[in-house]
């Protein structure tokens, strides 16, 4: 094609696009003329950015773009090439379309842009279903950015969105949790609507109570996703909360909502596991260093779990490594030397702060009494 065909193609298109964007044309012929391909890609992404070019993005791209694709940035040739994508007919249309995009930037000083665009073919192989191609391209992007130094943070969005969408489709609830909190770190919440702010706090918070390996929610309680979580579904930001600071009775409270969602009544047996868990760990949170020699009996009362069911509560938490310690089975003991830290409430905070004060209070018992016995050697 050559100039003056491009310069015919871009006097259809202005006579197709809606008035409020014509001007826009009008600087891609005089960009296209000047050969400034910079300020061409600027106009070309404010043009694709608008909801009324839709219809002629694909049609923009394959004549107009790609005659000087090599020319610009590959990455924002690849975002171009996104938005074009989603104009096609259906997802195996899609695939090859971006297969043929990812090619086009498979070159050594573009591997950022390669992994962007081969991101964006896993979403597709994805959402039609071939999971083995999804998974192979995801692992060929993540290992080129494990090389880099440093790149676009939407790259690493793109990655950890469709790697955590994986990992839900393949009930890795763990390594989804991951990945979708790595995800929301690379992005602005705003962008995301309201709706999908939900949906993404709903997912994780489902996750984390499933997951077989995730016992502290802290890094996700931390994490303004979960103010999402409103309305109907505000019952599973509480049940939460009760998990953290082991809180069986708000636990027994919540629990009737576990049969509204399939995979945590699939769970329900792991999931009582798990509170039980926390409240032992909160329990011997609660006392002081000193007095965390705790009797089967004491344990039992404080989680509600039978006596005879302790040592496996006990030795599954050392497993976990949610508590370190010594059993002794003869005289039914448990001596705790260390839990493990995680986000404290207002309630929890409390309770360290008496503590600390119980502390200074000894400290100076101590240095009292150390003055007291010991004038002889201090007098002068």
């Amino acid at each position: 094609m050559n100039v003056d065909t491009i310069a015919d193609f871009l006097a259809d298109q202005r006579d197709e696009t809606p008035d409020e964007l014509q001007y826009l044309i009008i600087q891609f012929e005089n960009y296209w003329e000047r050969k400034l391909w910079h300020q061409l890609t600027d106009a070309l992404i404010e043009f694709f950015a608008n909801p009324q070019s839709e219809s002629q993005r694909l049609n923009f791209y394959k004549v107009f773009i790609l005659k000087f694709a090599d020319k610009i940035n590959q990455l924002k040739l690849v975002d171009l090439g996104l938005k074009a994508a989603t104009q096609c007919r259906d997802d195996q249309e899609r695939l090859n379309f971006l297969t043929d995009l990812a090619k086009k930037v498979d070159n050594e000083n573009s591997q950022d842009a390669f992994v962007y665009a081969t991101v964006a073919v896993a979403r597709v192989e994805l959402d039609l279903r071939d999971l083995q191609s999804s998974r192979r391209d995801l692992d060929k992007a993540e290992h080129i950015l494990d090389t880099f130094d440093s790149v676009e943070t939407k790259v690493h969005a793109a990655f950890y969105q469709v790697n955590a969408d994986y990992y839900q489709a393949k009930a890795d609830f763990a390594s989804y949790y991951r990945n979708a909190l790595l995800y929301l770190a690379c992005i602005d919440l705003s962008s995301l609507s309201p709706d999908e702010r939900k949906a993404r706090a709903y997912d994780l918070g489902i996750a984390a109570l499933v997951s077989d390996s995730i016992y502290n929610f802290g890094e996700l309680l931390q994490h303004p996703i979960l103010a999402a979580l409103t309305g109907d579904v505000a019952w599973l930001q509480e049940l939460l909360l009760a998990f953290n600071r082991g809180d069986l009775a708000a636990y027994d409270v919540l629990s009737g909502h576990i049969s509204t969602n399939a995979l945590l009544k699939e769970h329900v047996e792991e999931i009582r596991q798990k509170i039980y868990l926390a409240a032992l760990t909160e329990s011997v949170f609660r006392r002081p260093p000193h007095q965390r020699t705790m009797s089967f009996g004491t344990i039992s009362a404080d989680t509600k779990v039978l006596k005879d069911e302790i040592e496996h509560l006990v030795m599954k938490a050392l497993s976990l490594g949610l508590v370190r310690g010594t059993i002794d089975e003869v005289d039914e003991l448990v001596n705790f030397t260390w839990v493990q830290p995680r986000i404290l409430d207002m309630s929890q905070i409390a309770s360290m702060s008496q503590r600390l004060g119980e502390w200074g209070e000894n400290v100076n018992k101590l240095g009292n009494w150390i003055e007291a016995t010991g004038q002889d050697i201090w007098a002068p």
